[in-house]
């Protein structure tokens, strides 16, 4: 089995989900992730982190609330969010990701970053 650093280091995109078991967002996005992976198919390794079971892990990544996913590619962090992201978001940034365009935050309008 490949460890986490060689799976990142991949040229296809990997989505991490830092989750804990007691958490119920975690479980709904549980669900998420499977039907995304029925969608992707191989071209996205999707990987479940037990921030629990895996605190180094999750220190290492400054992970503070549950869920987190983050999107690695070619080694790099080419996204990450906390929270419950739906199959037609995901499906939408890891499409970005792939063709290598900028990620832009699309429930927030221009005019209202910070």
């Amino acid at each position: 089995m490949a460890t986490l650093k060689e799976l990142i280091n991949s040229e296809h995109p990997v989505l991490v989900d830092f989750y804990a078991e007691w958490c119920n967002p975690c479980k709904t996005m549980s669900m998420i992730l499977k039907e995304l992976k029925r969608q992707v198919g191989e071209d996205t390794k999707i990987v479940k982190i037990d921030v629990e079971k895996y605190a180094k892990v999750a220190q290492h990544f400054k992970i503070k609330g549950v869920p987190t996913l983050i999107i690695f590619k070619d080694g790099e962090i080419k996204w990450r969010e906390s929270g419950v992201h739906s199959v037609p978001q995901l499906v939408q940034i890891l499409d970005d990701v792939k063709k290598g365009n900028p990620i832009i935050d699309r429930d927030v309008h221009p005019h209202d970053r910070v």
